[in-house]
């Protein structure tokens, strides 16, 4: 079954949510109207239970083009308000969301939608897939969230590198820097998604909590961080699921998480 937003749509397999960019015509560029279809399609996720994770992909050729210039802002526009009101709210829901995210990451991922797709828990590319910061191109910086993501994933000097320079970075050298999960078969893109993401669908609630420590620990001390496991433990130990996993262990048997 299928839901239509505004240039985006929801399918679902087997308690995994598929949200797809749905504006072929510009490489699935990233308009405001996009955007706001993006936070509705989220709406509606996360308004279903039996929905535990998400797989971001894009129509057609490719993943996301990045802003798209065939509506600019108007001359003189706030570049800065813009990126507020434009992408930053669901690049935070996607931060936000308790439920893992997979990125099946079809094709070029350009601009802001390099930071799309990098939201992602888990990366899986087409090998003709590339990403690319084409920003000092246009005279501009890398937004999305970009200065932050790819120093902590990649490193300063790599970072610096397809930031300053604009060069493609293809799929099998994001994966041997580890900037991926995987770079497979162009065919097979959805479906290598599709097993990690029912893999996760399948997980305890701690995964959220998981998440969560994963993405404020850069922030935080070490001490802070033993803090902020000690919290995220304490939550996860009151849970169905952690008594599930526990019973499992001794059983000698799989669990079977409800995300409760």
């Amino acid at each position: 079954m299928r839901k239509d937003f505004d240039r985006c749509y929801v399918t679902t397999r087997n308690g995994v949510a598929i949200l797809t960019l749905n504006d072929p015509q510009t490489v699935n560029a990233a308009s405001l109207r996009m955007m706001q279809g993006c936070l509705k399609a989220m709406d509606a996720i996360e308004a279903a239970p039996e929905l535990r994770a998400i797989i971001l992909t894009g129509e057609g050729r490719g993943f996301c083009s990045g802003a798209n210039l065939i509506e600019p802002p108007p001359e003189g526009a706030d570049l800065g308000d813009t990126l507020e009101r434009t992408y930053h709210p669901f690049l935070r829901r996607l931060r936000d969301s308790k439920r893992p995210i997979v990125t099946a990451m079809n094709g070029p991922a350009a601009g802001v939608g390099m930071s799309l797709a990098l939201m992602g828990d888990l990366v899986v590319a087409a090998r003709s897939a590339f990403f690319a910061l084409g920003f000092t191109r246009l005279g501009l910086v890398p937004d999305g969230g970009a200065t932050w993501l790819l120093p902590r994933l990649i490193g300063l000097a790599r970072s610096r590198e397809l930031a300053l320079l604009g060069d493609r970075l293809p799929a099998e050298k994001a994966q041997a820097w580890g900037l991926i999960h995987k770079a497979v078969d162009d065919e097979s893109v959805l479906d290598e998604a599709l097993v990690l993401a029912l893999r996760l669908s399948r997980g305890p609630k701690a995964l959220a909590l998981t998440r969560k420590l994963f993405w404020e620990s850069c922030s935080h001390t070490f001490e802070e961080q033993l803090k902020q496991e000690q919290a995220a433990q304490r939550a996860a130990g009151a849970t169905s699921d952690f008594r599930e996993g526990l019973a499992a262990f001794f059983e000698k048997r799989d669990p079977e998480f409800r995300g409760e």
